[in-house]
């Protein structure tokens, strides 16, 4: 599927749609959790300001055609839309939660993509493991630095390139429930 065709396709509500290097079309539903821990980091998002530019499922502009739609980013106060989109030089902090079928892509594949390209602050938010990874320092292939913190200890801070600060409360992101069988 070329960009353009990908860009004015309907795809299926509640279905996160990933487009391998390989061509192919992976489409999976989105879990409870997932959609949960966005709308909690959307609601820990509010201590910028009502109006702060954040995003969640929404295409922003990368070179090469590596366009992402992360489920949540924050983007700097003064950012302008590019047409219809921003860019990724306008991103202060990506995070992406992580789904059973997209662990290695958010792991793996985001970091070195995020990294490449300079967005200050990648975090992956892992509801399976009761984790959050916040990458900072950006290089050419990731990030220099990696800190984990669990589920349940507490608010974190998040220092954004621009100065201001976001928090992320970790005693609200939810997990999945335990099997009770």
């Amino acid at each position: 599927m070329s960009v353009d065709a990908v860009m004015h396709t309907e795809f299926p509500a509640g279905y996160v749609v990933f487009f391998g290097i390989d061509g192919k079309v992976i489409m999976t539903p989105q879990s409870f959790e997932h959609s949960s821990t966005i709308k909690s980091m959307q609601i820990d998002s509010l201590s910028l300001g009502r109006h702060a530019k954040t995003a969640s499922d929404v295409y922003i502009d990368f070179p090469a055609d590596e366009n992402s739609a992360p489920d949540f980013a924050i983007l700097r106060e003064d950012a302008q839309r590019q047409g219809k989109r921003y860019s990724f030089e306008d991103v202060q902090l990506i995070a992406e939660v992580v789904s059973a079928s997209s662990a290695r892509k958010d792991y793996d594949d985001c970091t070195a993509k995020y990294g490449r390209y300079g967005i200050p602050v990648y975090v992956v938010v892992d509801p399976y493991a009761a984790e959050v990874v916040v990458h900072t320092q950006p290089t050419g292939s990731g990030y220099i630095a990696a800190h984990t913190h669990k589920y349940g200890s507490g608010k974190l801070p998040i220092e954004l390139a621009d100065g201001r600060t976001y928090t992320l409360d970790l005693d609200e992101l939810p997990s999945p429930e335990a099997d009770s069988h």
